[in-house]
C-alpha cells in the first residue's frame, strides 16, 4: 500500500489521517493470469492500482481479432475512465498479462474520499492528465513508424515489459503479425 501513497503524494499534499481514510477503503484484488479486472459491455465499478503485475486493455474489432490496445504495469492506475465517468458499458476489455495483485477503489470509495478529502479531486485530475498524456505519446508516434522501429522503440520505453508479455499481445499491440514479431527478433 505504500507505492500506492507515495503514488498519490507525488501529486499533491495528504496528512496522515487521510492516508488513514484512504488505506481503509482500499480492497486488495489477486488476479491470476489471464483473469479480467473488467469486460466490454459492463460498466466499470471500480479503479486498481496495479501493486504488482500487467494488465493490458484490449478489445475485439469488426472481424473478430483481438487487438491489445495497450499495458498498463506497476505504480499505475487501471480504468476505462469514459465509461468509469459516464456510467456506460465499456468497450473494451481489461486483462491480466501476468499475476496481479491490484489495490482497488470502488465507485463509492472513491465518492466518499471525494467528499471528505478536499484536495481528492485535484490529486485525482492531475494523475488523469498524466496518464492521458502519457498514452497519446504511446500511440502518436507509432502510427507512422515501420514494424522494426516499433518494436524497438517498444523494448527502449519499457524494458521491463518486454520478457514479461506473451508474443502474441506483443505483437498485437504492435499491429502486426506474431510471425512478423518473430522475424524482426530474430534479425535484431
Amino acid at each position: 500500500m505504500d507505492k500506492l501513497i507515495n503514488y498519490l503524494l507525488e501529486f499533491g499534499q495528504l496528512n496522515q489521517q487521510q492516508i488513514d481514510l484512504i488505506k481503509g477503503k482500499i480492497q486488495v484484488l489477486e488476479l491470476k493470469k489471464g483473469d479480467y479486472f473488467s469486460e466490454a459491455g459492463k460498466i466499470p465499478k471500480q479503479v486498481a492500482f496495479i501493486e504488482e503485475g500487467i494488465l493490458r486493455v484490449c478489445y475485439y474489432n469488426s472481424q473478430g481479432d483481438e487487438i491489445t490496445k495497450y499495458f498498463i504495469d506497476e505504480n499505475n492506475f487501471a480504468v476505462d475512465i469514459n465509461s468509469f465517468n459516464q456510467k456506460i458499458p465499456s468497450s473494451e476489455y481489461v486483462q491480466a498479462v501476468t499475476d496481479c495483485t491490484l489495490l482497488v477503489f470502488s465507485t463509492e470509495s472513491l465518492n466518499d474520499l471525494s467528499a471528505t478529502i478536499i484536495q481528492w479531486d485535484g490529486i485525482i485530475n492531475k494523475i488523469t492528465e498524466k496518464a492521458l498524456v502519457e498514452k497519446v505519446n504511446k500511440l502518436s508516434p507509432m502510427l507512422a513508424e515501420d514494424a522494426t522501429t516499433r518494436y524497438l522503440n517498444f523494448i527502449e520505453k519499457f524494458p521491463s515489459l518486454a520478457n514479461r508479455i506473451p508474443l502474441s499481445y506483443l505483437a498485437s499491440y504492435l499491429g502486426i503479425t506474431q510471425s512478423s514479431l518473430s522475424r524482426i527478433r530474430k534479425s535484431i
